[in-house]
């Protein structure tokens, strides 16, 4: 099976996160050290689960966008390393959940937590992780800042059930979809970026600001990791192509494929995501199908426009190199080839 990803085949190299990078580098090792130092637990099993699920990696998108929207802000303090730590725990802690809920094997390339200690132990530990969140993002005494995390909290459990809801469900449109993936994915996001110019005292119109651009960048970033099930490359997914399918995942992909196609696809897609009854080659199938109906293409596009709207929300901060990193960003999550 081919890449048939759009965003795959351009010659010109993806964005990276390096000018992020360079200059919240000291501030993301003093994070990384906070993490450790919190998963710390007498009971042993705790670290053991934390740390194999936050020593497998990730990109630290969340987190970073606390640390980078602190400094365009011009913040001075140690309130955004708590924050930035305490959100990375809650996502962690979603991760954990997220995959007792979808029953799934792999997760940043490792085998998911819940295969080695089992679901309840998994769950447990994500308790762990998000009341450590919340102890941390206290001490900074930043209420504004706590009251909108806690939001997202509550919005990502709601965003949880939504998918929950619509689970194997053929029948979803792509307004339910997005709705899904704005509170499941996009609201953490949202917060991360929101937080920097709350803590730095900044007006109202720089909260909302980063607050849009947070929100459309998790979007897009969604929309993008949708795509890459069906046409990305295990290795660097960190996940099985095609693991959104075998696991009966209605991601917009889908939604697309099955309204536009005929209806002996439509009964293909119900068969295999509604019944569970995947058969050999089933996998090619719906990716054929896909790329058939522009279904990856379209959502790529789709990505690029929230991308946009991302890019737009930022126009109100004067240049500088904290915004010129943000704006990388947007390209990193539209263009990942992973």
């Amino acid at each position: 099976m081919g890449i048939v990803i759009p965003l795959e085949e351009r010659e010109e190299k993806a964005a990276g996160l390096d000018s992020l990078l360079a200059l919240i580098g000291p501030d993301l090792q003093r994070v990384n050290q906070l993490i450790l130092q919190r998963t710390g637990s007498d009971v042993t099993t705790i670290p053991e689960v934390a740390n194999h699920l936050i020593s497998a990696g990730g990109k630290r998108l969340r987190p970073m966008l606390v640390l980078a929207t602190a400094g365009m802000c011009g913040y001075r303090g140690d309130g955004h390393i708590k924050f930035a730590a305490g959100i990375e725990f809650m996502h962690t802690a979603t991760l954990l959940h997220d995959d007792v809920v979808d029953e799934s094997d792999m997760r940043r390339g490792k085998i998911a937590a819940r295969m080695l200690w089992g679901n309840e132990t998994c769950v447990l530990v994500g308790d762990f992780l998000l009341g450590h969140a919340f102890k941390m993002m206290v001490e900074p005494g930043v209420l504004p800042c706590l009251s909108v995390v806690s939001q997202a909290a509550a919005v990502i459990a709601e965003g949880e059930i939504l998918q929950l809801n619509s689970a194997k469900d053929t029948q979803t449109t792509e307004d339910a979809y997005m709705a899904v993936i704005r509170s499941k994915t996009a609201e953490l996001f949202a917060a991360a970026a929101e937080v920097g110019p709350m803590l730095s005292g900044r007006p109202k119109a720089d909260e909302a600001a980063c607050r849009s651009y947070g929100m459309n960048l998790g979007i897009a970033f969604q929309l993008i990791d949708d795509a890459l099930d069906y046409g990305g490359q295990s290795a660097k997914l960190g996940k099985n192509v095609g693991d959104d399918f075998r696991e009966g995942k209605i991601t917009l992909p889908v939604v697309l494929a099955f309204r536009r196609g005929s209806e002996n696809e439509r009964e293909f897609w119900r068969r295999t995501l509604e019944k569970g009854e995947i058969a050999d080659g089933d996998v090619e199938t719906a990716c054929a199908l896909m790329k058939k109906h522009d279904a990856l293409k379209d959502t790529v596009e789709r990505a690029s426009h929230y991308g946009a709207i991302a890019r737009d929300a930022l126009e109100i901060f004067p240049a500088s190199p904290w915004k010129s990193a943000l704006l990388e960003v947007v390209d990193f999550c539209v263009q990942r080839a992973y």
